[in-house]
Parts: C-alpha cells; structure tokens; sequence
C-alpha cells in the first residue's frame, strides 16, 4: 500500500502545493520522493512508499536508464510481472514488479499494456519524450486514484482525495471538483511546453466479467466447474503471496475469510516460509465470529490474535474513521471501524504487513442476504454485476483505508481477474442461493477439500459489522442508542435542507455527515448513494435485519 501524488499545469508555486501530498503520509511511512522537472517547473511527482518488494531498488517515482524520458508513479502489484518479462523479452534491470508497465507502454501503448497487467494498480506516467501524461487503474479499483482537472490544463492526481484539498487555493473553487478515476479505465492526456495538460483519450480497457487477455498459469478447464473454481481461487491466493514482508490474514470466522486464510496457511507449507501465519479476528464480548474464528484457527494451527473491542472503543474511532475513509455512508462506516481497530493492533503490536481479507465474495457469489429474494436468476445476476462495479466505492473502500490508515497492504483473492471472470462466466442459475444457503455453488466447491471444518464451511451469512458484536445486542443497536443522543429531532428536520444530496434519515446517519463535512465540507457527491438492501422491505443495511438471517 503505497499514496502517490501529482500535479500538472499548476500557476501556484509546485513546491507549495507538495505540502498536500504529506496528507497520505500514513499510506506509505518507509520512505517520501518529490521528483521536480527543470523543464516543467508547475509539474512534479510525488510518492509515499510502503517497501514490499525490491527494499533496494522499488524507490519511486522510478525512471529506467532504458526510457530514461518517462516516469512511473504507481501504487499496487502486478502478479505476473515475471512472466510478462519473459514473454515479451523486457531488458529489466531491477526486480519492481512495476517495471514491465514502463517497457509495455513504451512498446505497445497505454491501453494495450493495461490489458495485459494482472494486478491491482492505479498509475500515472509521465512521458517527457512524447508529451504525454497517462493515468490508469485496475478493474475493480482495488488501488484508489481521485483526480482534479481542468478546462484550464490543471492536472492533479492522488490516492486519497484529502491530498487534492489542499490545492484547492491555487484555482477558483468552482473549477475544484474532485472526482474518483473510474475502474478499468486508461487517460491519455497530452502535455504541452508550458506544462498544461488536455485530455486527449479515455478508454475502458476492462470491466468486471470480462475475460484477461494476458496469458494465466490454467492449463485447462475441468469439466466440473466446482472444481474450477477451488483451482482458481487457491492461484488468486498464491500469487498474493508476492512480498518480501510477512503475510497474515483477517480471519472473522465467516465463510469468506475463513477459505482465504485456509489456502494461504496450506500455501505458506507449500512454499516453505519461515514463518507461521498470524491471523486476527476483531470483536465484543459474546461475538459469534469471535469463536467461530477461533475455530478455524485451532483447525489450521495458525498464529491467532483476539482483539477484544468494547463499544466505548469502536465509538471514539468513529470520528478518525469518517476522516480516512472519506465516507459517510452508514454500512460502511460501521464496518470500517471494527477493521480500523484490528489494523491498528496488527501495527502496533505485530510484524505483518501485507494482509489477506475476504473482500469481494459476497458480491461476485451473491453472499448477501437478500438475494435469496431475488426474483430470477438474471435478476441476481444483474446485481450481482451492479455490486461489482461500485465495489470501490464501499467494500474496497473500506479495506484500502482501514489497512492504509495503519501502514498495511490489503490483498483481496475473491477478487482476482481470472477468478471472477470465470465465475460470472458460469449460468447464473447454478450461481444464485440453493436450499436456503446463500454462496452454494462456492461452498460446495470445497466440501470434500478438508479445508475447513464443515460447520464453518456452511456457516450462514453474517455481517462484518453485525458479527463482531452478540448476538443480542448487535452493533448497529449501540450505534443507534448513541447517535440518538448526540442528534436532536430538530436538527434531523433540517437534514434536507441542509443535505439535499443523500439526506440523512437516521441519527445515525446525520452523525456520520456532519463528520465527514467537518473534514471535507460541501464534498457529499463522493458518495453516489447509500449502500441498500434490495428486495427487501427493511430500512436498516444491517443483516440482521432480515428474516433469512440465521445466527
């Protein structure tokens, strides 16, 4: 997890505006670069390093002595860095896994080498030589970008939009929106001699369902799709083993985490690592992941941490939660403190540093309750694909900066290319919940693997939020007993006034608002829409809201 920042076109003084980039300084706490340009003085790169691989040589922005005229800021992994050296003859000079996207580019152009990258990433280039500022991002915006540009030519580029705030001085506040850089997408813009940029391409170079075009470690398709799917997900989790740092996992005893830290743990034996690997669970007293979690960790003999979080604790994270999530929507937030919480313990008191979480299944399986109310097949279908589009704009969000905030790497196995298309690939009859349990065909395709034990295997859905708590007095229930303190009546009767964009309903909601204005006022367009549930009649996002839920 590292931040990058950049700035193009600027009539401010760069070396001022550079102080905005300090604001991401908790995404990469090893190391700082500012790259300057003599010949492009309102221009400059900047780059917050988290070290994984290549201690020696993975400093960024980085510049080849091969293409000595174009420059790479970027944050993420591309897990087949090796193989594309290979396959298309690069003369590497360092073991960067970032170090293909400046030949490829260079060779193929920005959209042809995007299609081939197999990781996550958001990137900008700089090519001096062709005058061209390039920006890019992976398919499911697992690595964030925002970005503000101009009619004028201003250009400006970072991994969290609070490092954009502070350039806010430099051009009137009307021309200032700061927008997220779409998923799967390439911009090309050109640049000319006296820095300003012009926005010359935008291209979708993927879009979740869609097929890799780069070549993948699968021989062959068995004809038993469940085992394709075991196969696929064990590659997603053995190439997320790319790091020169510790690799752990979240473990909340749900079905998701449980199969991600199964498979790394059976992995690490595979690739004889040294260590054993640490897994960490998160709640309050009485919490049902809690002892499922320490279950699966009994079953795998792995290294466990318990994190015991009493309410008190998750109330006073609230307001630091809102300002690195850059989100008031009400599931998020109430998720993101509890995994803000565990980061927090895993920095502080251990030496892991790349993270593997289960992120993402329950969109692409239809995890979530309410599908099992889903009309048709096509109709879950449909969803399911919608889930997957905005994931950067809740889960993924959530992960990047509970992780980030703390200094870690989150990795996220359900959400591999390869392992997604191939699913969303399959007829979304077989895809949809089977007998009353939701992510059937993904259970099944493990049930004979030993894995896991069975109880934990079919365990139902439960909400991170909702799981850490008990059973009988669930977080969302605390939340709402606090913020109706906090917020009066009268102040939610002004709610649409004040907020005629996603207006708060609840107290719990206006709370959460009037935090996040407090730290990025009249910025509520971030958030599109309220995260919601479908097919339901429920007004809360909470699980255990509805009648299916299980626990």
């Amino acid at each position: 997890m590292c931040g990058i920042w950049a700035v193009f076109g600027s009539d401010e003084n760069v070396s001022v505006q550079c102080n905005a980039a300090h604001r991401i300084t908790h995404r990469g706490p090893d190391c700082f670069r500012i790259e300057n340009f003599r010949n492009l003085q309102n221009c400059c790169l900047g780059f917050h390093r988290l070290a994984i691989v290549d201690d020696m040589k993975g400093m960024q922005p980085l510049r080849l002595y091969t293409h000595p005229y174009i420059w790479l800021n970027y944050n993420g992994e591309i897990y087949n860095h090796t193989r594309l050296g290979e396959e298309h003859e690069l003369n590497r000079s360092t073991v960067l896994d970032g170090e293909p996207v400046v030949h490829l580019y260079q060779r193929l152009g920005a959209i042809e080498m995007a299609k081939l990258l197999d990781g996550v990433f958001a990137f900008v280039i700089l090519d001096m030589a062709n005058r061209r500022v390039i920006l890019g991002r992976d398919t499911f915006g697992i690595r964030p970008m925002y970005r503000i540009y101009t009619n004028e030519g201003f250009l400006a580029v970072c991994s969290e939009a609070k490092g954009l705030f502070g350039l806010t001085h430099s051009i009137s506040e009307q021309r200032t929106e700061i927008t997220t850089f779409p998923p799967g997408h390439v911009e090309i813009y050109d640049l000319d001699y006296k820095g300003k940029v012009t926005l010359k391409e935008r291209a979708c170079f993927n879009k979740p369902g869609q097929f890799p075009l780069y070549k993948t470690n699968m021989i062959s398709y068995d004809q038993d799709v469940r085992v394709n799917i075991a196969k696929l997900l064990e590659e997603a989790v053995d190439k997320r083993l790319m790091s020169d740092r510790r690799v752990g996992c979240l473990l909340s005893g749900g079905l998701d985490s449980s199969l991600v830290a199964a498979l790394l743990v059976k992995l690490a034996k595979k690739r004889g690592l040294f260590y054993k690997i640490q897994t960490f669970a998160i709640g309050m007293e009485g919490s049902p992941d809690l002892e499922a979690a320490r279950k699966v960790a009994d079953y795998l003999n792995t290294e466990h941490h318990e994190i015991l979080m009493t309410p008190e604790e998750g109330l006073e994270a609230i307001p630091d939660v809102i300002y690195f999530l850059e989100s008031y929507d009400t599931i998020t937030v109430r998720s993101t403190v509890c995994m803000y919480l565990l980061s927090k313990y895993i920095k502080k008191n251990t030496d892991t540093t790349v993270i593997l979480s289960g992120e993402g299944s329950d969109e692409l399986a239809q995890g979530y309750i309410y599908f099992h109310k889903a009309p048709s097949p096509g109709d879950a279908d449909k969803e399911s694909r919608r889930l997957l589009d905005d994931l950067h704009l809740f889960d993924v969000l959530r992960g990047d900066r509970a992780t980030a905030a703390w200094g870690l790497e989150i990795r996220q196995p359900f959400l591999d290319h390869q392992f997604t298309s191939y699913y969303l690939s399959l007829d979304p009859k077989i895809r949809q919940p089977k007998d009353g349990i939701e992510k059937y065909l993904l259970r099944s395709s493990f049930d004979e693997s030993k894995l896991l034990p069975h109880e934990i295997l079919w365990r139902p859905k439960e909400g991170f939020s909702d799981g850490v708590s008990h059973v009988k007095r669930s977080w969302f229930e605390i939340l709402t007993e606090h913020c109706s303190k906090l917020i009066t009546e009268e102040k939610l009767k002004k709610a649409k006034s004040l907020y005629p964009h996603n207006t708060p309903k609840t107290a719990e909601a206006m709370y959460y608002r009037e935090l996040f204005e407090k730290h990025y006022p009249n910025r509520g367009q971030w958030v599109p829409y309220f995260w919601r549930l479908k097919w339901c009649t429920s007004e809360d996002p909470s699980s255990r809201t509805l009648e299916h839920y299980k626990q």
